[in-house]
């Protein structure tokens, strides 16, 4: 396993986030040794969404309005319905976003995490994967979509659902680590 000791990482989400999406890499990344910050556009917590229900919060670290890519060596999107789609509404957080893609640093978004990265129009001509539901979206804003578990383009990564999990994990690991 590699060794994220000295990395931070900020994790961008808001209400409504996949909770196996967000706790599952947040695990596997502080176990590795990386800091992880939940950034959203509050104060306070958020709260998860599992099998169609409201279920767990998390504290939030930082808000959007004090972010600031330059202190991350990562920024990773959960998926969730809600979660993406909020986000994508609010400016800071497409700025955010996009930051980290100007500043050639790692991008990991899962699920319908990517349509936050539509917004940011960080997509076209990238090779990446979604949730199935959002390919036509992804290939409408130029994207090449492929059915894959984990996929690399450059500094993004990406997954499918909840099953890619692990494989997503380890690959923003691998990245994040060189």
């Amino acid at each position: 396993m590699k060794n994220l000791k000295g990395k931070k990482i900020a994790i961008i989400s808001t209400d409504g986030f996949e909770e196996s999406e967000l706790f599952e890499p947040k695990k596997a990344l502080e176990n590795s040794g990386a800091h992880i910050d939940i950034v959203s556009l509050e104060s306070g917590v958020i709260k998860a969404w599992k099998h169609g229900e409201w279920s767990k919060t998390i504290a939030v670290d930082v808000t959007l309005d004090k972010a600031k890519e330059q202190d991350y060596d990562a920024l990773v999107i959960p998926g969730g319905v809600i979660n993406p789609d909020k986000l994508r509404r609010e400016k800071k957080a497409v700025e955010f976003v996009k930051s980290f893609f100007t500043n050639n640093k790692p991008v990991a978004a899962i699920c319908h995490g990517p349509q936050l990265l539509i917004e940011a129009d960080e997509v076209k001509g990238r090779k990446m994967t979604s949730f199935f539901s959002i390919k036509t979206d992804l290939q409408n804003a130029g994207a090449n979509w492929v059915d894959q578990e984990v996929v690399v383009d450059e500094v993004l990564i990406t997954s499918r659902n909840p099953n890619d999990l692990e494989a997503f994990s380890n690959k923003i690991i691998e990245v994040v680590s060189n």
